[in-house]
């Protein structure tokens, strides 16, 4: 059983708003909109810069649907990991946050970075054994949550 709340005094109450006032003026300013907004436009950036290099594919080699597709899915994780080996895309990540997580420039991103933080311990024990070490999880478990779902939608449909 918890004890019953006793009352604050005079003096207790004032301290408390004080307490209340100061983190109000030390605590930061919400830019959750501004976070939002510059999401949407380095996101939205991504995507015509994909869709440009798909139609660029398209034009000069001759691409058709499927083709296209791959070939700006590996394009856009080339350019993402030349940026990240370089330093830009982790700026380019402080400005445009999920914007620049999001896409498939994320992935490449993820396993980038951390394979480059290890460079320093070699090729085989720093760069090839941390390569997915961040987007290794999320591919585990969206591959395992993938099976998963389509052995309940087999097994639902054996039953219809």
């Amino acid at each position: 059983m918890s004890k019953p709340k006793r009352k604050l005094t005079e003096d207790e109450k004032r301290e408390h708003a004080e307490y209340r006032e100061l983190v109000k003026k030390r605590m930061p300013k919400s830019r959750t909109l501004l976070r939002c907004v510059l999401a949407f436009l380095f996101g939205g950036a991504i995507c015509c810069l994909g869709q440009l290099i798909g139609d660029v594919g398209t034009r000069l080699f001759s691409l058709d649907e499927a083709a296209r597709g791959g070939f700006v899915s590996v394009t856009l994780i080339f350019i993402a990991a030349v940026l990240t080996g370089i330093g830009v895309y982790d700026k380019i990540g402080k400005i445009a946050g999920a914007g620049s997580v999001v896409p498939i420039t994320g992935f490449s991103n993820s396993i980038v970075a951390p394979a480059m933080e290890h460079r320093s311990e070699g090729i085989v024990m720093g760069v090839c054994a941390q390569l997915f070490s961040i987007a290794g999880p999320v591919l585990v478990y969206g591959i395992t949550s993938s099976v998963v779902i389509g052995l309940i939608a087999c097994i639902v449909d054996l039953f219809r």
